[in-house]
């Protein structure tokens, strides 16, 4: 085959170092529009983005070329060095992340999960929620690691 094609599709979740809640409402949209023109700028199409005062949810296409962790690189460095100076000097995100694939048939759900963020944590924590997607996805951890 001469042409090298791919659809991977990415559910990545990380949160803000020791999930200070920088994200205030007034400023989350700034936030999730700068993270989906940094995927989009990676040849990652940002499909949609969501989260809290604490953590972000990106669900988007992997580029051809990239792997995962260079992209999680890049996105959390330049929303970053972006994020001191538009939201606090002293932003800065967890070292972790979680990332899932994504059937596309399943698109429609992932989307509404991300929307309904605020919802969703009445009722669960981020620690919870993790735990639960890292269990749904049958991702094996260690406590003493996960968090910081």
């Amino acid at each position: 085959m001469a042409q090298s094609l791919s659809r991977i599709l990415v559910h990545l979740v990380f949160s803000t170092k020791n999930r200070e809640p920088f994200l205030g409402a007034e400023l989350r949209g700034r936030v999730f529009d700068y993270l989906g023109g940094t995927l989009n700028a990676l040849d990652c199409p940002a499909i949609t983005i969501g989260g809290l005062a604490d953590h972000v949810h990106l669900l988007f296409g992997l580029a051809r070329t990239l792997p995962v962790c260079k992209v999680v690189e890049e996105v959390k460095k330049e929303s970053s060095k972006w994020a001191k100076g538009v939201v606090s000097p002293q932003f800065s995100w967890q070292n972790g992340y979680g990332a899932f694939s994504i059937s596309p048939s399943n698109v429609p759900q992932v989307k509404a999960y991300i929307a309904n963020q605020e919802e969703h944590h009445r009722m669960r924590t981020f620690q919870n929620e993790f735990r639960a997607l890292l269990r749904r996805n049958g991702v094996e951890w260690d406590e003493r690691y996960v968090w910081e």
